[in-house]
Parts: structure tokens; sequence; C-alpha cells
């Protein structure tokens, strides 16, 4: 498992059309094969700020599954004119704790 996570700074006083449009193409991400949890999160001390965290299978499922598919188009389309900038996206995997 990796987990994407998507830095994004909407345009100030956008922030809850930003919110609308992500809850309208929550499905069209969550529903991608190799998809395991989608998670926004909103900054308390920086409010245009938010933070996508996406559980995927790896990391071929989000650029094969998603990146490089129509359901990627769509997802650009309802959230991209929000954006301040682009987004900032990186994958990362767990770090095991030691026993």
């Amino acid at each position: 498992m990796v987990l994407e996570v998507a830095l994004i700074d909407v345009v100030p006083g956008r922030e809850d059309a930003f919110a609308a449009a992500y809850a309208e193409g929550h499905p069209v991400l969550a529903g991608t094969p190799g998809c395991r949890s989608v998670r926004m999160t909103r900054g308390v001390e920086s409010p245009s700020r938010f933070v996508l965290l996406v559980e995927w299978d790896s990391v071929e499922a989000h650029e094969q599954n998603f990146r490089a598919s129509e359901r990627f188009v769509r997802w650009r389309e309802l959230i991209a004119p929000h954006f301040a900038a682009p987004p900032r996206v990186e994958h990362f995997l767990d770090v095991p704790a030691s026993s």
C-alpha cells in the first residue's frame, strides 16, 4: 500500500466551492480500481490549504488506473478551477515500528 499526499492551495474565497467540487468528484476517485480510501482535510491555521490523502494498492494503480484514465480528466475538471497553484503530489510508504 502507498499513500498519495497532495498539498492543495485553493484561491482564497473559493474554499466552499472547492469542497463542493471535491464532494462531487469523490466517487470518481474512490471508485478507481486499486483505490483503498480517500480523505480530504482542511487547514486550521491556513483554511485555503487542503491535503488530499489517498491510499492506493501501488503507485502503478494510481498512475495507470487513475492518472492515465478519463477518471482523472473528470476529477481535474471539477477541482482544478479552484487551485491557486498546481498541487504538490508525492507517494509515501509506511515506516514499520520496531519491536
